[in-house]
């Protein structure tokens, strides 16, 4: 099936089940933070998983080569985002396991059933207004800044989405650890497990990956870390696992 590439687009390769995925210069593009999430989050046989502001759709594509969820999908405000990510499911024909919505995170209530999903997943806007520099491009600025939602927003979906029992993973900074715990409680998604990512072992950590449960006992296990580099531009052998390579 050929693929229509928009101006400055291109496919890179996913290094998973041949899959890959557009993306477009100049604009935002995945990080290492959702390939470390679709790592670190379990997606068990036969569930259905939602990744809240999926962007171009690279968690619900790594998760489907990773696991064997029933059914994934993907919400998004941005349409060229959106429409970005319908065609990456396309061009590796995932049509019939992934759905890509376009919507606001706020309004997730109405546009999805209530307690429908065994999983949730969101690598969130990092910033609020008293952290970083403000992209001046405005789909980076949604990306990264809490442009559009707040991580009261997301938390608040993903409990309302969320089936009891169900799990809500995320990726977040661990500036912002005290404001997840809190407001995850605020919600009753118990927090259960914690990792943490250095760059190098010697550095402080820069990403935070949690599990909550809907409805779970208060008990959180945090695990062993996540190093990335061993040497400058040398991958530890987690890293090129969790890449696949």
């Amino acid at each position: 099936m050929g693929i229509e590439l928009r101006e400055n687009e291109r496919i890179d390769d996913l290094q998973r089940n041949g899959y890959g995925i557009i993306q477009k210069k100049g604009a935002f593009c995945f990080g290492m933070d959702a390939v470390l999430l679709s790592g670190f989050a379990a997606v068990r046989p036969g569930e259905e998983a939602l990744d809240l502001g999926t962007g171009t759709g690279i968690i619900p594509i790594l998760l489907e080569a990773k696991s064997e969820g029933r059914h994934f999908t993907g919400l998004e405000i941005q349409p060229e985002m959106a429409d970005m990510a319908r065609r990456s499911v396309a061009y590796n024909h995932l049509e019939h396991k992934i759905e890509i919505v376009t919507g606001d995170i706020k309004e997730a209530g109405q546009l999805f059933d209530l307690a429908s999903f065994d999983v949730i997943t969101s690598n969130p806007p990092y910033m609020n207004d008293s952290h970083g520099l403000k992209n001046p491009d405005l789909p980076k600025a949604i990306a990264r800044h809490e442009v559009l939602c707040t991580l009261e927003d997301v938390v608040r979906a993903a409990a309302v989405l969320l089936k009891p029992g169900g799990r809500f993973y995320m990726v977040h900074r661990p500036h912002r650890l005290i404001d997840i715990i809190s407001v995850m409680r605020q919600y009753r998604l118990e927090p259960k497990r914690m990792k943490l990512v250095h760059p190098f072992v010697d550095r402080e950590a820069n990403m935070v990956l949690i599990e909550s449960v809907r409805g779970g006992k208060p008990m959180v296990k945090v695990e062993a870390p996540i190093i990335v580099y061993k040497e400058p531009g040398v991958y530890t052998d987690e890293i090129y696992e969790i890449y696949g390579y």
